[in-house]
């Protein structure tokens, strides 16, 4: 009995100029299958289509790897024993097996013209039946093959498809699926300028490179029967097929595209995402959610989340380790991983759960950690502070910092005092209540005679203050919060308070005191 062979999985991407949330997801598990197993993972670029070759679009798919720490073995960047890796570099190894299916009579060359194909297809379509190509080029002598080649005439090379045969495959997720071949046309390998087709090519990729599972999208399991008899044809065993559910947007069967930003937006588990980037990018220099979207990898690196909480939520779109488990760190995910757990149905992109996601992942993280994750986010809007002062407010910002730019909506911990803007919402519900302006000069008056500004002595002296006073402890935290804060909510006052310091906490209630008037 052989061995089975060892596990070789690739990730394929188009270079399109950004890495889509789906496409990682995919190559995480193509990454975790080859880490689970022992196997090795190849990063290949499929750039058979010329026009969307750029060089540069490569850039984010390649940082979006080495952000989240999924290596790959062989591939791109790195060379291997199979290289090289880039499709565009790969046409003599295309070009001789295409010699070779025509040398053996498995493809042929079709010189039938676009306009007579297209006619077919037309009076195939006025019948209500599936289009066939008619094999005309077939019935061509060696010596017209010849007379039309040296006259320069076009034709492409198609597939001898066998159409009294089947295909059928046994899917790691799909299970059994089957394709008539009689109802098939003979797919085209490459076309009338010399270029090869993605099916074609990427069969001869993976038989060259041993490929022996393909994990992919599940809009690509129509391309499988066609793979399947390439492989055949090719004399290579085909690979294991393992197609995975796409992602969709919450409560919707629709694939979530780039496509489809301005409805995406709207939805409400994503609004917040989109709104962040609006609110945020700019600030950064990043622009708004029109360029950078919650779709794309890039968003979530520019904004400050974890590759801990990013890899958690990827490994639970269409994957579980049982039914109750959320959080998982890579290491649970690598061990537990298999294909029999990955689910036929799409998988819904919930923002909000990817937040609390990164907000646990967050809330582990030690302080010195999250003060270097917030210092670069500080540099950007030219905010400083001494790395102590930084730990001293994010312990008390606590589970609140979700993400590291989140430190950005502190702005009372960076703002001179003479130009700390006041929330409007509660500036205007002070201004309608009366004594007010009474109740914030005489609560500057008592801090002014603090001995102490730690934040447990604040909290007992405005505590013991408000009850001698006859004052309900609301009444007194809020105008105090607005006014050394500048807004309604927030973290702990009285830690805010010790951090902000005396001086400037009451500079600041005498700027809220003038606007009271």
């Amino acid at each position: 009995m052989t061995s089975p062979r060892p596990v070789r999985t690739r990730f394929a991407p188009s270079p399109t100029g950004y890495m889509h949330i789906g496409g990682m997801r995919t190559a995480f598990f193509c990454w975790l299958w080859a880490r689970h197993t022992g196997g090795t993972f190849i990063l290949r670029i499929d750039d058979t289509d010329q026009q969307r070759n750029v060089s540069e679009a490569l850039q984010p798919i390649f940082r979006a790897f080495q952000w989240l720490g999924l290596d790959w073995d062989e591939g791109a960047e790195k060379g291997g024993p199979y290289a090289p890796y880039y499709q565009s570099q790969r046409t003599g190894i295309y070009r001789e097996a295409i010699d070779r299916l025509l040398a053996e009579g498995k493809a042929f060359k079709d010189f039938d013209a676009p306009e007579v194909v297209q006619q077919d297809r037309a009076e195939a379509e006025a019948a209500k039946r599936n289009y066939v190509n008619i094999r005309r080029s077939l019935e061509l002598t060696p010596e017209k093959i010849t007379e039309l080649e040296a006259a320069g005439t076009p034709y492409v090379v198609r597939l001898l498809v066998p159409r009294d045969q089947s295909v059928t495959i046994h899917d790691a997720v799909r299970g059994e699926v089957t394709w008539d071949c009689g109802t098939m046309p003979d797919p085209v390998l490459m076309r009338s300028n010399g270029t090869f087709l993605y099916n074609f090519a990427s069969v001869v990729d993976d038989a060259a490179m041993e490929i022996t599972h393909v994990i992919r999208a599940e809009e690509h399991l129509t391309n499988t029967c066609v793979q399947t008899l390439l492989f055949r044809a090719l004399g290579c065993e085909p690979p294991v097929f393992a197609h995975i559910p796409f992602i969709t947007s919450p409560g919707s069967t629709k694939k979530l595209s780039k496509r489809d930003l301005d409805k995406l937006r709207n939805v409400p588990a994503l609004k917040k995402l989109f709104d962040r980037a609006d609110e945020i990018g700019p600030k950064l220099g990043l622009g708004d959610s029109k360029t950078l979207s919650p779709v794309m990898v890039e968003y979530y690196e520019k904004m400050g989340y974890l590759p801990a909480g990013i890899l958690n939520a990827l490994a639970r779109l269409g994957w579980s380790l049982d039914d109750k488990t959320e959080i998982m760190d890579l290491n649970t995910i690598v061990e537990n991983f298999t294909l029999d757990r990955i689910v036929k149905s799409s998988a819904g992109f919930d923002g909000d759960k990817l937040q609390a996601l990164q907000g646990y992942w967050m809330n582990v993280l030690p302080i010195s950690d999250k003060v270097a994750g917030v210092k670069p986010y500080l540099d950007k809007v030219g905010w400083a502070a001494s790395d102590e002062r930084l730990a001293a407010m994010l312990a008390g910002i606590g589970d609140r910092l979700k993400i590291f730019s989140d430190i950005l909506d502190y702005r009372e911990f960076f703002s001179d005092d003479e130009t700390l803007e006041f929330e409007t919402k509660p500036l205007e519900k002070l201004r309608s209540q009366a004594g007010s302006r009474e109740m914030v000069l005489a609560l500057r008056s008592l801090l002014q005679d603090a001995e102490s500004w730690q934040a447990t002595a604040l909290d007992q002296r405005v505590h013991q203050w408000a009850e001698q006073q006859g004052h309900k402890i609301g009444q007194v935290v809020a105008p105090l919060r607005l006014g050394v804060t500048g807004r309604g909510s927030g973290i702990g006052l009285f830690d805010a308070m010790e951090l902000i310091g005396q001086t400037s906490c009451l500079l600041r209630l005498s700027r809220l005191a003038e606007k009271l008037v």
